[in-house]
């Protein structure tokens, strides 16, 4: 597939992929079961971070304004980022380390560092005070 993906991180069953290349996943890290990966538009992922199972994102979009032209907006997911389950994360977007994004969460703007953010679309729910960031995200699931 021409992904880079670092050390003891892993990608569970049932992720899809858009295209082959164009991913950079980060070291301890996981991408949880039937994840829709699209990086067309280049997708970066960083170290420790979770993305749970039926998270969706998107790199690539159609202009309404320009006759439904396709365009390509790559995303960028920082260090010791937290995505819930069917979370989605659209074209261009960047989430900043040490965020949390809630389950069912619509993320369509850049996410500040340590915040929590959740709904539809997305907005601030919270600041994270003083958090730390000792854990690491490297764990295999069972019959996978």
């Amino acid at each position: 597939m021409k992904f880079k993906i670092g050390s003891y991180s892993y990608i569970f069953l049932g992720c899809t992929f858009d295209c082959a290349g164009g991913l950079e996943l980060g070291s301890n890290s996981v991408i949880n079961s039937n994840c829709r990966l699209d990086s067309r538009g280049g997708l970066s992922i960083g170290n420790c971070v979770s993305v749970s199972s039926e998270t969706i994102i998107l790199t690539a979009d159609h202009d309404m304004d320009n006759n439904m032209e396709g365009r390509l907006l790559g995303v960028r997911i920082e260090d010791f980022v937290w995505m819930g389950t069917r979370s989605m994360i659209l074209p261009g977007v960047e989430v900043k380390s040490g965020s949390v994004i809630a389950a069912g969460a619509i993320v369509t703007k850049t996410v500040i560092e340590n915040s929590v953010v959740g709904g539809i679309p997305a907005r601030l729910l919270k600041n994270r005070d003083r958090p730390t960031f000792g854990y690491i995200a490297r764990y295999k699931r069972l019959f996978q």
